[in-house]
């Protein structure tokens, strides 16, 4: 088809679906010819493409939206690349007409995948291979770089660090949105005993107890920015770690673009069934348990479906340790 010179690429949410549509848009900037590529998401994640060289605007979805759809139609673009493949999406598509290639979400042979425990399922494919599918209409290739991430400031580890904690330390990420997705406070106390560098912790202020309960645990080794640091200022603190740590959350996904070494630690969901393991990172760990129940569920849960958790509890703290030590 013919080279598009003004492309829309579309994904509402969330946090770490959007931060691998990165690459998708890098590689339409670099490799369509004189093209604009803008990006419509919501308000609340804005500020993963604020700052980023590839787009020429972002767009962020309105209340109504009839409103989105008439700001689509007068920017008058010639190419629509849906990744997010919704309800939303297709009345945008519909009622703008403009020709467009969209991302295949296999929604029945996930919910197979999950139901059923039928781990043959599961794509073998990274979520960033899935979104890159899309654009072989344009014979736009994939770079193999890492995903795109600009810090907002200029800061200084000074800024948010003590003195003890400002040379080689461990960022061990321990806040996640759904309860599954996180350590035990005990399991992540024994993996801070064992590592040799000062340890940061980093959250939000959801996880702020854990982190002074954990600190207190285990002494002066380990420095918490849980509650204290936003979202630029943590990840700019993951940017400068020697190692990190984290669990299936956004700022671990986040982290994969500075290519330092990361343990991926997955505890009710599975990097198989979401295709989102550490990407184009140099040196990675991805670190979970085989359970008959388990993924439990595609997000996450507030409890363990079983009560049990031992997706979670019976994580070997060794090998998580024995990764931050080399």
């Amino acid at each position: 088809m013919k080279s598009p010179k003004k492309i829309l690429v579309i994904r509402f949410s969330s946090m770490g679906d959007i931060i691998y549509t990165t690459p998708v848009v890098r590689c339409l900037k670099e490799q369509v010819p004189g093209c604009e590529v803008h990006f419509l998401t919501k308000e609340q994640f804005k500020y993963i493409y604020e700052g980023n060289p590839y787009i020429s605007k972002l767009h962020l979805l309105k209340p109504k939206l009839k409103d989105t759809i008439r700001e689509i139609k007068d920017e008058q673009f010639d190419m629509i690349i849906d990744l997010h493949n919704n309800l939303r999406t297709s009345i945008i598509k519909l009622s703008t007409q403009i020709p467009s290639s969209t991302y295949k979400k296999d929604r029945i042979r996930k919910w197979l995948a999950l139901k059923f425990k039928w781990t043959s399922l599961f794509s073998k494919d990274h979520l960033v291979d899935r979104y890159m599918e899309t654009l072989k209409v344009l014979g736009v290739k994939n770079d193999n770089r890492p995903i795109d991430y600009y810090v907002h400031k200029q800061y200084q580890v000074a800024d948010f660090l003590p003195p003890s904690h400002q040379g080689k330390f461990i960022a061990f990420i321990i806040g996640a949105t759904h309860f599954t997705k996180r350590m035990p406070n005990e399991k992540i106390i024994e993996i801070c005993r064992g590592i040799d560098l000062p340890v940061v912790l980093l959250g939000g202020n959801d996880v702020k107890e854990n982190a002074v309960e954990i600190s207190n645990a285990v002494g002066a080794n380990v420095y918490s920015t849980c509650g204290l640091t936003n979202l630029d200022q943590s990840v700019f603190i993951v940017s400068q770690a020697h190692k990190i740590i984290g669990f299936d959350t956004g700022l671990t996904h986040i982290a994969e673009a500075f290519n330092r070494p990361i343990a991926s630690v997955w505890g009710g969901t599975t990097p198989e069934l979401l295709g989102v393991y550490p990407y184009q990172v140099k040196d990675s760990l991805i670190v979970g348990i085989e359970l008959p129940c388990r993924p439990c569920s595609k997000f996450g849960l507030e409890q363990c479906p079983l009560g049990h958790f031992k997706c979670m509890k019976n994580i070997p703290a060794e090998e998580i340790v024995n990764f931050s030590n080399t």
